[in-house]
């Protein structure tokens, strides 16, 4: 349904030119998941917010039931605008303060004339409301977001989202800066939406935790520096990942069983610091912090994405094995 196909993004800095995403493809399909997950810095947003249409990628196509975006037309975008949906990271940046919620959660359905008059809107706001555990819904139509908790104003985007019906929603890092309760809730109620609406979503997280939690049934894509480096079926990454960066994410997940996380050796790497986008190393990529590194090959051939069993694998070390 949503297709990203070879999608670069390059910005021009005052240090030079960076490519934060290099040569993307991913593919949402109706009522599944892919979660994109990977350190902060490394592309998540730049991708999502390509495969939203906020951004022209610098390179590639989106694709939208097979129609490359850049070239719809005005009827066509806008039926885009209502298919693809966008939840953001701040439930305290991305709703107007000055609004309620009810103009909110309405505000497309107005723009697209799917509502008459305001007794409509209200009684589409209040279902929306209820569908995402926001009840009685009477309680918040008139609300605004600084009367509201970080979990409500998440609830709220997630029904503003709902609003028009969408095949696609893009979730970026939508339940990172709430509370673990609050964030198992919401997990909860995005699931079953999937499940009753068939909705595709394209989850973006750096927590492999909550990327097991949510896409169980999907598949998880592991990004380093713009680059997918592995990309598979989510219990298969999760329960036996093969690209050493992965494992190190991994290795990364607190486990609160104190037996277990001190029973298991970790997977440790050669570097914590991050290469600089505009000196980036020869060879791979993840070759200077690789507890794998071969000197001869990983840094001097940067591998491609291939077919490797079960998964897509970026890794010299790896799929020669």
């Amino acid at each position: 349904m949503l297709s990203l196909r070879g999608v670069r993004q390059e910005f021009d800095t005052p240090r030079g030119r960076i490519s934060a995403v290099s040569g993307v493809d991913l593919e949402v399909r109706p009522g599944s998941v892919v979660c994109l997950v990977g350190e902060s810095g490394c592309g998540k947003t730049t991708t999502a917010r390509a495969a939203a249409g906020l951004t022209a990628p610098s390179g590639g196509s989106v694709l939208f039931r097979g129609r490359d975006v850049a070239a719809m037309d005005e009827e066509e975008r806008a039926g885009f605008r209502r298919s693809v949906q966008y939840i953001h990271q701040d439930p305290y940046a991305s709703l107007n303060p000055v609004r309620t919620v009810w103009s909110t959660v309405t505000a497309g359905l107005r723009r697209h004339r799917m509502v008459r008059g305001r007794a409509e809107a209200r009684g589409a706001a209040a279902e929306l409301l209820e569908r995402v555990d926001l009840s009685p819904a009477e309680d918040y139509l008139d609300a605004y977001p600084h009367q509201m908790s970080g979990g409500q104003r998440q609830r709220v985007a997630v029904a503003r989202a709902l609003a028009m019906r969408p095949e696609v929603v893009i979730a970026d890092e939508s339940t990172s800066m709430l509370d673990v309760s609050i964030r198992v809730s919401l997990l909860n109620t995005l699931g079953r939406l999937r499940d009753e609406l068939g909705v595709g979503f394209l989850f973006i997280t750096h927590d492999l935790a909550v990327a097991k939690y949510f896409a169980w049934e999907g598949e998880i894509a592991v990004m380093y520096l713009g680059r997918i480096v592995e990309h598979g079926p989510t219990p298969r990454v999760v329960d036996d990942p093969r690209h050493p960066y992965t494992r190190a994410l991994i290795s990364a997940v607190c486990e609160p069983d104190p037996d277990l996380a001190h029973g298991g050796e970790r997977f440790r790497l050669r570097s914590a610091d991050v290469p600089d986008l505009t000196a980036l190393p020869p060879g791979c990529d993840f070759h200077p912090r690789c507890p794998l590194h071969e000197a001869g090959g990983c840094d001097t051939v940067r591998p491609p994405l291939v077919r490797h069993e079960d998964r897509l694998l970026s890794c010299h070390v790896v799929t020669r094995g």
